[in-house]
């Protein structure tokens, strides 16, 4: 079926929060990689964001480096390969801080508005801005104007208030005084700036510890009962209607029991990036070791063409990161809740 509309993806996130799971966002960067993305989401009968950063859309952009057309490249690609599929495939921009806007959120956002104008789907179902670099006041400042264009397009913008650890794209998040967890009163501070949906829907990052990355045990200390005191500091003074869509970034490495809490609380979108590089990449190595001669053209050798073609080796990475995308469906409870009525594939025999 065609990719998700716009209310379709609404009607996603509603049955999501109601129904106490979340929707699995996996980054991906190329064509390779979306289809283990999608190939994941079919298996599991759940719907499912792709979604592409700016680092995937300098990727896929080739020897331009145009990182808005490797996303418009991979979204159009997307929406190709979902006329095939059986369940709602919804495209995400992913992180863009303030000093990229104009180069990268703002002409994605340009190209849906004008494919809405033309009657079309927008590029993107929902685009977010990382204002997490600057103090609460300026983040909202830029975030409340790019929610009234997004919305005017149809389009949700994803926010973030704290800052997640780690790095990603090539941007170290600010562990410092505490940022790693978000505040009662900074979620406040968002609903005074951008409403509770009335000037358009939006998704919330709010940190409880989160880290880009993956890392050893003790490492990362998650505290996701964060979440549900926000959450009870935000309705207690506006009602249940301003209750927020969160959602869980740096989501690869966490054990299912905090997931599970976080889920609770509301999150309705889980990110996963580093865990599914892992899962496509190590597929490859190991094609690498085990059959080395065939694809090392050593000691005067030809090699083995069925082993170094890339189709061979690329098919078993689509496949393991495949398979880590199911098993995030089934820990974030969206397996076999496809609206579309899609159910999980059978295991192979």
């Amino acid at each position: 079926m065609p990719l998700a509309t716009p209310a379709q993806y609404a009607e996603l996130l509603d049955a999501a929060r109601a129904g106490g799971y979340a929707i699995p966002a996996i980054n991906v960067s190329s064509s390779s990689t979306l289809n283990a993305a999608v190939l994941g989401f079919v298996t599991a009968g759940s719907d499912g964001i792709v979604q592409v950063s700016r680092g995937g859309g300098d990727f896929a952009a080739g020897p331009s480096k145009d990182r808005p057309l490797g996303v418009r490249a991979l979204a159009d690609y997307a929406a190709a390969v979902a006329e095939q599929v059986p369940i709602l495939v919804v495209p995400h921009g992913d992180p863009c801080p303030p000093d990229d806007l104009d180069s990268f959120l703002r002409p994605l956002l340009a190209e849906s508005r004008a494919r809405r104008q033309r009657g079309g789907q927008p590029l993107l179902l929902s685009q977010m801005f990382d204002g997490s670099s600057l103090p609460l006041d300026q983040n909202l400042a830029i975030a409340a104007p790019l929610l009234a264009q997004c919305a005017a397009a149809d389009v949700i913008l994803e926010v973030e208030i704290g800052a997640v650890g780690g790095e990603e794209d090539g941007i170290r998040g600010d562990e410092s005084n505490g940022r790693l967890y978000s505040t009662p009163e900074e979620a406040l501070a968002d609903v005074d700036a951008l409403g509770s949906g009335e000037r358009g829907r939006y998704l919330l990052s709010a940190t409880f510890g989160n880290v880009h990355g993956h890392y050893q045990p003790g490492k990362v200390a998650l505290r996701p009962s964060i979440l549900g005191e926000i959450q009870q500091a935000v309705t207690a003074r506006h009602g249940e209607r301003a209750a927020f869509d969160f959602v869980f970034h740096g989501g690869s490495g966490s054990t299912p029991e905090e997931i599970a809490e976080a889920v609770s609380y509301g999150v309705v979108k889980m990110n996963l990036d580093s865990d599914a590089q892992y899962a496509y990449t190590r597929a490859v190595a190991d094609h690498m070791f085990v059959n080395y001669a065939g694809v090392v053209r050593a000691d005067c050798g030809i090699g083995d063409k069925r082993a170094y073609d890339p189709r061979t080796w690329g098919r078993s990475a689509e496949q393991t990161m495949a398979a880590r995308v199911v098993e995030a469906c089934h820990q974030l409870g969206s397996a076999g809740r496809s609206l579309t009525g899609h159910a999980p594939r059978p295991p192979r025999a």
